[in-house]
């Protein structure tokens, strides 16, 4: 578990959160995967009551003035329970926090911030639209200035928490003519006349955390809830990516450790040709892989965590955030295929829990951002860092160091 780089407060923290993971009644989670619960209110207000949300944060607004590793570390030890309890866990007292914590007003903070990381209040974050989700700049949603408010109308989809949010983050367009970075704008949009949830999805995994389509219809929302600056959503988003993708990266990691524990654990005592099974390479090596796989996954979350922490230039985080999320949330789907190979057919059904969680995590390289959107990321910041740091005066030039290095008709290029 890294305990070694963690202080004895982050594993104090650590602690309550097994805590809350050891409180949350199995029908619960099997009713959550049933779709009889269609949004954790229950669950989500002992976490408030405990005060795991945002850590973080401030202590003036609810937070316990901690870190990005500490976050990771909780984010991990709630998604145990199953990845939709972390992704609802995150997305209001994490996501939509951020925002308002880096962008919003003192009244914003203590309005919509402090009961939210009590427990109080629930939050959802507006972004993926019916049209597209990973094209940002697309958004349709518009938001027309009317004096002393703006009404706003559109449609958001695949929104966690559609159901059950008392509020949400709302991006829409403020500026029809603008430039695609500066034409959007923040707000937070209380559940109101005009709000309605029109559609709960039927999902392969991660059931009970109330997504659906939000539709605003002409929704009043005063100038006061806006969050930043008019047309300036563009900031927020930027660092929104933070936790959503960080945050991703760690839940995963705990939702895909059940998998390994308890497939380690049946192959000490499934027998087959007169031996346990762990003693076949075939079985063993499966599930060495998936360990060696988590091992280098939370490795990867708490150096980036790190990174972020520390103040890291943006364009590293950047990268760094979009690699962790697609080296761990591809990692963690190859644990949970690993641990259901090493246990055979009983893996595939319901008698373990490993296939709601191979279910659940398949949703893991497709939100927050899609792996292939990751990998554009990455490979955009990539060359912009090599162009700077292979500079001649910065750095040594190991194309140089050939026998034939400097033999120039052979180094064509066009």
């Amino acid at each position: 578990m890294f305990d070694f780089v963690m202080t004895e407060e982050q594993i104090d923290i650590r602690q309550e959160a097994r805590e809350l993971v050891k409180w949350v009644p199995r029908q619960m989670i099997l009713d959550m995967d049933a779709d009889n619960i269609k949004f954790p209110k229950e669950f989500l207000r002992e976490a408030g009551r405990r005060n795991l949300f945002g850590c973080r944060y401030p202590r003036q607004w609810g937070g316990r003035d901690m870190d990005w590793v500490t976050t990771c570390m909780v984010m991990e030890e709630i998604g145990t329970l199953g990845y939709i309890f972390s992704c609802t866990f995150g997305v209001g007292a994490e996501l939509v926090c951020d925002a308002v914590i880096l962008h919003g007003t003192d009244e914003q903070k203590e309005k919509y911030v402090k009961p939210l990381l009590r427990g109080d209040t629930f939050a959802a974050e507006c972004l993926t639209e019916p049209r597209g989700g990973s094209d940002f700049f697309g958004t349709t949603t518009t938001a027309e200035d009317k004096g002393d408010h703006f009404l706003i109308n559109g449609q958001k989809r695949f929104i966690v928490g559609a159901e059950g949010a008392d509020y949400f983050l709302v991006y829409a367009r403020t500026d029809p003519n603008g430039e695609p970075h500066k034409s959007l704008t923040a707000f937070i949009v209380d559940r109101a006349e005009g709000v309605e949830t029109k559609y709960l999805y039927g999902l392969l995994g991660c059931r009970g955390g109330g997504a659906g389509r939000v539709v605003f219809r002409d929704v009043k929302v005063p100038k006061q809830n806006v969050v930043g600056e008019i047309n300036g959503a563009y900031p927020v988003f930027n660092t929104m990516m933070i936790p959503e993708r960080l945050g991703t990266s760690a839940m995963t990691i705990g939702a895909a450790r059940p998998a390994l524990e308890i497939a380690t654990r049946y192959t000490t005592r499934r027998k087959a040709f007169g031996k346990t099974i762990n003693e076949f390479q075939g079985v063993s090596f499966q599930v060495a892989e998936a360990a060696m796989l988590l091992d280098a996954s939370r490795a990867m979350v708490y150096a980036t965590a790190r990174a972020v922490d520390s103040g890291a230039e943006p364009h590293v985080i950047r990268r760094m955030v979009s690699e962790t999320k697609k080296f761990v949330t591809e990692s963690c789907q190859k644990v949970v295929h690993n641990a259901m190979q090493a246990m055979g057919g009983i893996g595939y059904t319901n008698v373990y829990p490993i296939e709601r969680i191979f279910r659940d995590l398949r949703l893991a390289t497709i939100w927050t951002g899609s792996n292939e959107i990751m990998s554009a990321v990455i490979a955009a910041e990539w060359y912009r860092e090599f162009a700077r740091v292979t500079e001649p005066r910065l750095a040594r030039d190991f194309e140089a160091d050939s026998a034939e290095a400097f033999a120039e008709d052979e180094k064509i290029y066009e």
